[in-house]
């Protein structure tokens, strides 16, 4: 059996160096737009911008800003519903931001625990 660098059937070009390599590379990506991730913001908002949430890309909640119209004290249940859908609209769009950034560095494969 022909055997190519590092003592690998096939040889060629480097093979296994060439993969690590590419993989070191990966990760140094990937280590950046995890702190590029964290600076990321996006406003989620409900009741006709009535309520507006701003998560970062650490999935954190960093401002809310309520209308002072929304606030009747004999419906609390409706501001609390609006709060809830504002900081999920807030959060979906961040995390969809922060997946955009990581599909582009991996080329679309799946890589469990990287966020």
């Amino acid at each position: 059996m022909n055997k190519g660098r590092g003592g690998f059937p096939g040889g060629g070009g480097g093979g296994v160096g060439d993969l690590i390599n590419q993989a070191k590379q990966m990760q140094a990506k990937l280590e950046s737009a995890h702190g590029e991730a964290q600076q990321y913001s996006e406003e989620g908002q409900s009741g006709g911008g009535m309520v507006k949430v701003v998560a970062k890309g650490d999935n954190k909640i960093v401002s809310i800003t309520i209308n002072p119209e929304v606030l009747d004290p004999n419906d609390v249940e409706m501001l609390q519903d609006m709060i809830l859908a504002a900081t999920n609209d807030a959060l979906t769009k961040v995390q969809a931001k922060v997946q955009s950034v990581l599909t582009n560095i991996t080329g679309g494969m799946s890589i469990p625990g990287l966020f």
